[in-house]
């Protein structure tokens, strides 16, 4: 009935070896793949809202700003100044323009890069921070004064003890200490950790010795059937001469005699 319903004789019941659980397996690899593209639009929109941020404040600053006094809050801790950078994040490396540009080229080409294979919300963020903190300091770069990849970035947060900066240089700041703790919790970027690998080892390897041990059983079954059906075929008639020297037909006549004796 299993062959008229086009069910295989031959598979995997027939040879004792387990049939692989395909439908458990699909849901996963499905889920992962669909999160893929949600997380890279979860990072290409905090790159968004920081780039957008960045330059808008960049503008309003140096519009309100470029021909007057420092601005102190209420308190005296945060203080708005326009500043003109032309070294990396906080002032650092005020002689290393071009060398900051093409560092920032290759921090944008690595985040997208990296993002294809993305599925961490965490790390969809943190990857986010630093793609959108690099635009903005390059857009600076690109298009400000004193010209192409040797543009000074504008900073104008100051706090006490502490160079000044703009919101791309915290945005990437952000984007680092995140990017530090989840390494160091163990999350990768496509949504796996650390401990995952090793749990999953000792399953997979109890998988490959269960049909293996299933398979011993059965052949040491049949090696005991095989010996218990081996005295039967001794005592059948026409089984083969004890002496080999002794014709076929000489055995068989010495056999007769010897059973009508016996009747």
């Amino acid at each position: 009935m299993q062959a008229a319903r086009g069910t295989s004789l031959t598979g995997a019941a027939a040879t004792g070896q387990p049939e692989a659980d395909e439908s458990a397996a699909a849901p996963r690899g499905t889920g992962m793949s669909r999160d893929a593209p949600r997380r890279v639009g979860i990072l290409l929109g905090v790159a968004a809202v920081v780039l957008a941020v960045d330059i808008a404040t960049k503008m309003t600053v140096v519009a309100t700003l470029s021909d007057r006094s420092p601005l102190v809050l209420p308190g005296g801790f945060l203080t708005l100044r326009v500043s003109r950078n032309p070294g990396a994040a906080f002032s650092i490396g005020t002689s290393m323009t071009a060398v900051f540009t093409a560092i920032a080229v290759g921090v944008i080409i690595f985040v997208l890069r990296t993002s294809r294979r993305i599925r961490s919300l965490p790390w969809a963020v943190t990857l986010g921070l630093l793609l959108g903190g690099a635009m903005g300091n390059l857009m600076d770069r690109l298009f400000r004064y004193p010209g192409p990849l040797r543009g000074w970035v504008v900073d104008w947060i100051q706090v006490p003890h502490w160079p000044v900066f703009n919101l791309a240089d915290s945005s990437i700041v952000c984007g680092g200490v995140l990017a530090v703790l989840l390494a160091a919790r163990g999350l990768r970027i496509d949504g796996t950790t650390a401990g995952q690998d090793g749990a999953a080892a000792p399953d997979a390897g109890a998988a490959r010795e269960a049909p293996a041990g299933d398979a011993a059983a059965g052949s040491g079954a049949a090696g005991s059937g095989a010996a218990g059906s081996g005295p039967a075929g001794a005592g059948a008639p026409g089984a083969a001469p004890a002496d080999p020297g002794q014709p076929a037909a000489d055995q068989r006549g010495h056999e007769h005699p010897a059973s009508g004796g016996g009747a």
